[in-house]
Formats: C-alpha cells, sequence, structure tokens
C-alpha cells in the first residue's frame, strides 16, 4: 500500500510534495509493522520471576563455597578466641 502510494503521488504530484508522501507512507508503515507485537512482551511480574528463579539457582550454585567460607570463618573464630584466652592468662 505505501509502495502504491507513493508510485502514485509520483505520477500525479510535484516531486518534492511526492517524496515528502513517499516518506511519509514508507514511515507510517515501518511503524505499523514494528508496533504489530507491541502486546507480546513478557510482563514486569514474568521478568522478575525469571530474576529469581536465576538468582535462586546462583546462589545454589554457591552454596559449596559458602559452606567453605564458614567453616574458614569458624576456624579463624576459634583461633582468635583461643589466642585471646592465651594472652588473658599471661597478662593475669
Amino acid at each position: 500500500m505505501a509502495v502504491a502510494g507513493s508510485l502514485a503521488a509520483f505520477l500525479l504530484l510535484d516531486p518534492v510534495i511526492a517524496t515528502f508522501v513517499a516518506i511519509m507512507l514508507v514511515t507510517v508503515a515501518v511503524i505499523a509493522g514494528l508496533a504489530g507485537d507491541w502486546d507480546r512482551h513478557s510482563t514486569f511480574e514474568e521478568r522478575e520471576l525469571e530474576r529469581a528463579r536465576r538468582r535462586k539457582e546462583k546462589w545454589e550454585r554457591g552454596a559449596a563455597a559458602r559452606e567453605r567460607d564458614r567453616v574458614k570463618w569458624e576456624a579463624h573464630r576459634a583461633r582468635q578466641e583461643a589466642k585471646n584466652a592465651d594472652q588473658g592468662e599471661q597478662a593475669g
């Protein structure tokens, strides 16, 4: 339809005005084509559910590393408490 309208404009109108009409018709046709699937995008809730699922998978993949870090931290805290207890006995 845009092509037919452009051809008709070039045959019936001044070339400058026909060019303007052709540009407008092609622009409207492109916008109409792009807007055809405007409502087929995902909703905010769907995107958030997908993000939550990915975050959960990532959290579960890191569970072993967090457990190793927790064990190291507890060992460090135990060493620090033992060190502090030894210093307290030596000072007292």
